[in-house]
């Protein structure tokens, strides 16, 4: 008996310190996979395709390695012991993840990829490949479903019911393989859409917005100038750089169907380029603005994009800064200041003088990105960057595009299904420049999907920092004269867009109960107050409402102003 139990005892320490052994074996090779993993991206990112396909065979090699670690026989027996065996399960799950990671998606893309390496992808002159870009279409396909359904499979991991290390590891890959999921879904699209775009089957051309969101509209800010974007195999020009003023009010109005003209026709959106995108769905302003165009030119383009300075702003850091015809420098740290705030004072009585500033800085800016490029791969993030904000908004009106492009980000849609929704869209009432200085902060919370319907709440804190000091009117007055409304006081007009089928209980500010305007848009019910902040001042407005306990991820949409607003959601997915 002693004997049989000392061998007993001898087997459970020998198998503890393997178990122990394969686990730091199993760690080390998933930091080897991560390590090569990390070097081949950064080699296909710079073009060198041997040290790509080399770094990823390595990568490949560890996640292997690491997948045996986890999955050899004594490992499986222990994980499958209830409790004691949860972090190596658990374990054995991010190895199948990363070894699916690099087998099924790296090696593939790498071996497709150096064809689309920023440097052979934008060629001299900013000339996009845009041949490349199809060629790259089925292993973008291939490898963007692997990264899908191998992202579906992070999230389901088992969290582990002891050992934090193990399942910060668990967090750290759902979260990366969220992110790499969403790039190459994004990057599959674009290498549809772009080559056509940029002229692949033929000329094209495309009106461009510049936004000022120092005065806010619903996909930004107001129309203050614009150009004609002219495409043809892979190159892009913009000429026709001329200020709003150059659109005159349009004679024949666009007809966007009844709800838009419900809503906003009012304000004759479809003929006036100062309303022309008071709605937060792209498409809507793009028909306006190429309407406009055709009424005002002749001319029928192919789409229309939109942008504001604070994507200009991430340009000039990744091509560098632009100098003006009188040697002062434009770049990434001052180009917002200067062209939404500092432009109205310095031309306060020559606004025309203004609006030329403006312009020459859009000209240098496109004159510098489309020329020789020292970092195509700085360009593209900072492009990215952008598009994830919302500052880089498109719409084609080739029907088979847009449907492609109205499910990305750069399509900027208000979605119409059913999923819980939270649109919250701010549209200067007082004519002046006073958006450069508010600020947002969103928080949208509902309760459990116990029944039919739920409690919800959308609160929305706006606060007017504009500083002391005397400004303009043009920049601080109110456009109608309100009382005795001091000026500096912002004129608000504050909209929710609400999960489809909501219903609204009622909207205060800073407490107190507000008159309401309704109605709806792309099947969402709209619910609409007006505010008057004061400088200095913070008005709280809450949106408590009945809404169905639809399916799907609450969204947030932000509407791209200057501010970076803080963005809080607590909302219960009622399955899928």
């Amino acid at each position: 008996m002693i004997v049989g139990g000392s061998v007993a005892v001898v087997v459970v320490v020998a198998f503890g310190a393997w178990l122990g052994f394969t686990a730091r074996e199993a760690k080390a090779n998933l930091e080897e996979a991560r390590g090569h993993a990390q070097i081949a991206k950064d080699a296909l990112l710079d073009g060198d395709t041997e040290v790509a396909q080399r770094s990823a065979a390595d990568a490949d090699k560890y996640a292997s390695r690491a997948y045996d670690n986890t999955h050899s026989i004594p490992w499986s027996i222990t994980a499958a012991v209830p409790v004691l065996g949860s972090p190596l399960a658990t374990s054995q799950q991010i190895s199948e993840v990363v070894r699916g990671l690099t087998h099924d998606v790296l090696t593939p893309a790498v071996d497709a990829g150096s064809t689309l390496a920023p440097d052979q992808l934008i060629e001299g002159g900013g000339r996009v490949n845009v041949q490349s870009l199809r060629d790259a279409v089925p292993v973008l396909d291939q490898t963007s479903v692997a990264a899908q359904s191998l992202s579906d499979q992070a999230q389901s991991i088992d969290e582990a019911t002891y050992l934090g290390v193990v399942n910060e590891a668990r967090t750290a890959l759902q979260d990366q393989t969220a992110e790499l999921s969403k790039l190459l879904s994004n990057t599959a699209i674009a290498a549809k859409v772009v080559p056509a775009m940029l002229g692949g089957d033929g000329p094209r051309n495309y009106f461009l917005g510049f936004q000022t969101n120092a005065e806010a509209r619903g996909t930004g800010g107001l129309l203050g100038g614009f150009g004609i974007v002219r495409a043809n195999d892979g190159s892009a020009k913009v000429d026709t750089l001329a200020s709003n003023s150059e659109l005159s009010l349009a004679e024949k109005p666009l007809d966007l169907g009844p709800e838009f003209e419900a809503r906003y026709g009012a304000s004759r959106p479809t003929t006036d380029f100062r309303n022309s995108n008071l709605s937060s769905h792209f498409p809507y302003a793009a028909q306006i603005w190429k309407s406009l165009w055709a009424q005002e030119s002749g001319e029928q383009v192919d789409g229309a994009v939109a942008t504001d300075p604070v994507a200009l702003s991430y340009v000039l850091g990744a091509i560098g800064p632009v100098t003006m015809p009188d040697g002062e420098v434009i770049n990434e740290d001052n180009v917002v200041e200067l062209t939404e705030s500092t432009a109205y004072t310095r031309f306060a009585d020559d606004n025309n003088a203004r609006k030329q500033y403006l312009q020459t800085v859009a000209a240098r800016v496109v004159d510098k990105m489309t020329g020789k490029l020292s970092s195509p791969q700085a360009l593209l993030d900072a492009l990215g960057k952008a598009a994830g904000e919302g500052r880089i908004a498109v719409w084609s009106a080739d029907p088979a595009l847009q449907q492609v492009l109205s499910g990305t980000k750069v399509g900027n849609v208000v979605p119409d299904d059913a999923a819980p929704y939270a649109g919250v869209v701010v549209n200067n009432q007082g004519g002046n420049k006073l958006d450069y200085y508010l600020s947002r902060e969103i928080e949208y919370v509902a309760d459990s999907c116990v029944d039919g319907t739920r409690s919800s709440t959308v609160t929305v804190r706006l606060t007017n920092n504009t500083p002391a000091g005397e400004f303009p009117d043009y920049v601080a007055g109110l456009f109608e004269t309100v009382g005795n409304v001091p000026k500096g006081t912002n004129a608000v007009d504050l909209s929710l867009l609400a999960t489809q089928g909501a219903t609204l209980d009622k909207v205060t500010i800073n407490g107190a109960q507000q008159f309401v305007f309704t109605g709806s848009e792309r099947g969402h019910p709209v619910f609409n107050i007006r505010a008057m902040l004061q400088r200095g001042k913070t008005a709280e407005v809450k949106f408590q409402l009945t809404e169905p306990t639809a399916p799907g991820e609450a969204r947030v949409p932000v509407q791209p102003l200057v501010d970076s607003p803080n963005v809080t959601v607590d909302v219960p997915n009622c399955g899928s």
